[in-house]
């Protein structure tokens, strides 16, 4: 079964708030749906179309997982927490279990 990702692109505009109101609060949750973070923040450099600050890909064990946790009321708490203080794009997307070149 292919695992399930999110991958975000998020521009913070308070890191303050940021860091207390959100990401303290969010290993609670990704812990519960058993997330794992393949890329959190790092350097980056966009070559193709407009970069986000700040970077992050998370594992699931499937793409389900990963909506659920995305749709849980303890992940739409923390995104209304999260919003005043970022802009950016979450995309929930299937991993590829298929034959490699």
């Amino acid at each position: 079964m292919a695992k399930g990702y999110w991958i975000a692109r998020i521009d913070v505009h308070d890191l303050d708030a940021y860091r207390r109101d959100y990401v303290a609060h969010n290993g609670a949750v990704f812990k519960k749906y058993g997330a794992k973070f393949l890329v959190r923040g790092g350097t980056h450099e966009a070559h193709e179309g407009p970069a986000r600050s700040r970077n992050v890909v998370l594992e699931f064990k499937d793409y389900a997982t990963a909506q659920a946790c995305y749709h849980s009321p303890e992940y739409q708490a923390l995104i209304k927490a999260r919003a005043p203080h970022s802009k950016g794009e979450i995309i929930i997307i299937e991993g590829y279990d298929g034959d490699q070149p």
